[in-house]
């Protein structure tokens, strides 16, 4: 395809199983550009942009889209959250997009399966003006690749709606490797990484949509980890293993239940085989693991957990379906465990995974999800759920994440049409989720990271006013408010000095004294604003002695500060 050229647009997917809002690539990304790639394009005609690139420079992608062979176009949101600096495309952004292009016009992702703007509120078909827009209704990659060789073919027939084979990501996986060079975040962009997809219960949680992703497809190790050495060669150095239901069933033996039996051989063989692939990567994380399958197979998990704090990098999460403690709320959605399940699990995890690792997390936590709205749900479902959460923080247990949202409910699943509850108790959802933020998740944040624990490469990503906003690279990462405003895309050490519910207060670890600004000054544990202002009167301070004279209370402080500058220590 000599001097022809593609484009895709990156709108940026949230899904269970599946994460792409930067600093994450989703898989989609990759694996539409290996199709391209097998499709005869060129490494250098294929283009990618992603929509926050659009907003801020229109006009450097416009020819771009004018002239394109084909534009693609990625989006979707099943479990939509809150961004530090990425907003997904919005249905008007993708009819303008489309609106500017000449050529084959594809939109797909998990679009495909319904759009809503927020939990709680149904998702519908999403209309699009363009009548020429071809919408993807299974696979885009296999989409992409069908229409471009039937084109070839010079027939025109559309291509058929069907899944991609576990063979054909095999190959795009690979090849589409490439374009995480492309993205505006590279080299620190974190690739998500799949395993498998499709949920193999018999019957599915009332909301879910991964059965629409068809039966589950193993995929063999050796390509899962081919796919990460070619991710690796093209520089990628943070990876996530999260597109799966649940990573603990990856291979795991058919008992013709609703719970396959772990095989820990195999995993041990997929992150040994990860590792070797990419030996100096900086992160190697998971995401979802179903409690019923910790429950039911205690021994074979806990080697696997053992196994993941081998081979992983620290601050890992285990993230937890547990949608309900509400026993009638389960039994009414067919949800996967019960409460006493759920808190065996947590307790296995936290034997594994407690300790401090390397970055100053824990090296591998549980996250609990919880979802409003479901059949059943009463006045005592929300008690139920706090008196859970009550208990684990009672118990001396440790959960990284509580995820707390409203059903979304989609076309196919059996919560369509059924969203009364969300409106009848939002009030009380409201109330609930902030009792949970104070009583639960800023006590349990207080255990996670006590005042003075010290965070590595933490990444600055937003200057608000006098704050910036930060977080390390890896899975549900902490949100961290240093009080002044930073240099941007740099990576720096922080020490805790303080808890919100959900984020923390930080100051650069070591904080050099003589430059400090007074409002990171105040920070330092046990100093107050007076204090603070007494300590800049002073400087600066010639040495490490020379401070310890003159101010009060200076071994308390000496250890997260740097007297002498970074060339001289």
């Amino acid at each position: 395809m000599m001097n022809e050229h593609a484009i895709i647009v990156d709108g940026y997917v949230d899904e269970p199983a599946c994460f792409g809002v930067p600093p994450y690539i989703s898989p989609y990304i990759r694996y539409i550009a290996g199709a391209l790639r097998e499709s005869g394009f060129s490494e250098d005609n294929i283009h990618y942009s992603t929509i926050d690139s659009i907003r801020e420079s229109p006009s450097s992608v416009a020819g771009l889209i004018e002239k394109a062979k084909i534009v693609i176009v990625v989006s979707g949101m099943t479990v939509p959250g809150k961004y530090l600096r990425s907003t997904p495309i919005s249905p008007g952004e993708i009819d303008s997009i489309f609106s500017a292009a000449s050529g084959i016009k594809i939109l797909g992702g998990p679009i495909r399966l319904g759009f809503s703007k927020e939990g709680g509120k149904t998702a519908n078909a999403i209309g699009i003006r363009d009548e020429d827009v071809l919408i993807s209704r299974a696979d885009i990659e296999a989409f992409v690749y069908d229409i471009l060789e039937n084109n070839k073919a010079g027939t025109d027939r559309k291509s058929d709606h069907r899944y991609r084979s576990v063979e054909e990501i095999g190959r795009w996986g690979q090849m589409g490797a490439f374009i995480i060079r492309k993205h505006p975040d590279y080299p620190e962009v974190m690739c998500e990484i799949e395993t498998y997809r499709g949920c193999g219960r018999k019957t599915h949680c009332s909301f879910c949509t991964e059965p629409f992703y068809g039966s589950s497809d193993y995929r063999p190790v050796k390509d899962v980890v081919s796919e990460v050495s070619a991710l690796y060669e093209s520089g990628a150095r943070y990876f996530r293993i999260g597109r799966q239901p649940d990573l603990l069933s990856f291979h795991a033996k058919d008992t013709g239940g609703d719970i396959p039996i772990p095989q820990p051989d195999i995993i041990s063989e997929l992150y040994k085989g990860i590792r070797t692939a990419a030996p100096d990567l900086k992160v190697l994380h998971m995401d979802n693991a179903n409690p019923a399958t910790i429950a039911a197979y205690p021994d074979e998990c806990r080697e696997i957990f053992n196994t993941i704090t081998k081979y992983h990098t620290p601050g890992d999460v285990a993230a937890l379906g547990m949608e309900s403690a509400d026993p009638d709320v389960i039994r009414a959605n067919d949800l996967k465990a019960m409460p006493e399940e759920v808190f065996q699990a947590i307790e296995i995890i936290n034997g594994v995974g407690r300790k401090r690792g390397s970055n100053g997390l824990p090296e591998l936590l549980p996250g609990i999800n919880f979802v409003h709205g479901l059949k059943g749900e009463t006045k005592k479902t929300f008690e139920l759920n706090y008196d859970f959460l009550k208990s684990v923080l009672d118990a001396d247990l440790l959960v990284r994440r509580i995820n707390i949202r409203q059903v979304m409910a989609f076309p196919g699943t059996r919560m369509y049409g059924q969203d009364e509850l969300v409106a009848k108790n939002k009030k009380l959802f409201l109330k609930y989720k902030e009792r949970i933020r104070k009583d639960i998740d800023l006590p349990m944040l207080r255990k996670l990271v006590p005042q003075g624990t010290v965070l590595k490469d933490v990444l600055c990503e937003v200057n608000d006013k006098n704050i910036c906003f930060g977080r390390q690279m890896g899975s549900y990462p902490l949100l961290v408010g240093i009080p002044a405003n930073m240099s941007l895309g740099k990576f720096i050490d922080i020490t805790v000095t303080g808890h919100g519910q959900r984020s923390i207060t930080g100051i650069p670890y070591p904080l050099y004294i003589n430059e400090a600004p007074v409002q990171l000054i105040r920070e330092l544990p046990g100093i107050g604003k007076k204090q603070a202002v007494k300590i800049l009167s002073k400087v600066p301070f010639a040495d490490k002695k020379d401070f310890m004279d003159k101010i009060e209370n200076a071994e308390q402080l000496i250890d997260y500060l740097q007297i002498e500058p970074a060339d001289q220590t």
